[in-house]
């Protein structure tokens, strides 16, 4: 098993697009990129202590490959807007690759060149690309968020297009029970 960690804005978000992945094993909503230890959400809601809400994902690569991850990471989020996605502001809401290995940058950073030669977006992409330094786990309220609170507003109007638009993109690339 291998890891990977993204920032795609709020992490029920990017939670429930990435859990029903074929080669998924776990993903863990959380906090990385920050000045203190062990951040509370409200703490990092504030902006003030520099984290991003990131998932962090445990994935079989044999089943699905990094680039695989990248490709649903870029796909699922709009990684040109600067500290915004939608409606969520601030940095903690800022689209972020933070890596694990030495491949992973360069395959990140590559696929990011590519997406930017080829015009894939109408703006310059602001995605940070920087290896993980410490991810510390969410409070478990904020975990598997959006199968267990579905019928929230949030996840009604937010959370559910984006679900939605992984099956008609990756549908292929789901668990059958996704």
């Amino acid at each position: 098993m291998e890891q990977a960690t993204f920032g795609g804005g709020c992490f029920w978000c990017t939670e429930a697009v990435f859990q029903n992945l074929k080669g998924v094993e776990k993903v863990v909503s959380g906090y990385t990129g920050g000045r203190i230890a062990n951040p509370t959400y409200k703490e990092v809601c504030s902006g003030l202590t520099g984290h991003n809400e990131v998932i962090q994902v445990t994935f079989d690569p044999a089943v699905v490959s990094y680039e695989e991850l990248l490709e649903v990471f870029w796909k699922t989020h709009d990684p040109t807007t600067l500290n915004r996605q939608g409606n969520d502001t601030g940095t903690q809401y800022r689209s972020g690759i933070y890596t694990h290995t030495e491949e992973q940058q360069r395959l990140a950073e590559h696929y990011k060149q590519k997406l930017t030669e080829t015009g894939a977006f109408d703006q310059p992409i602001t995605t940070e690309i920087v290896p993980l330094t410490t991810f510390y786990p969410a409070e478990d309220y904020h975990q598997n968020y959006y199968n267990l609170n579905g019928s929230q507003p949030y996840c009604q109007f937010v959370v559910k297009s984006k679900v939605d638009k992984v099956k008609a993109v990756f549908g292929h690339k789901l668990k059958q029970t996704a």
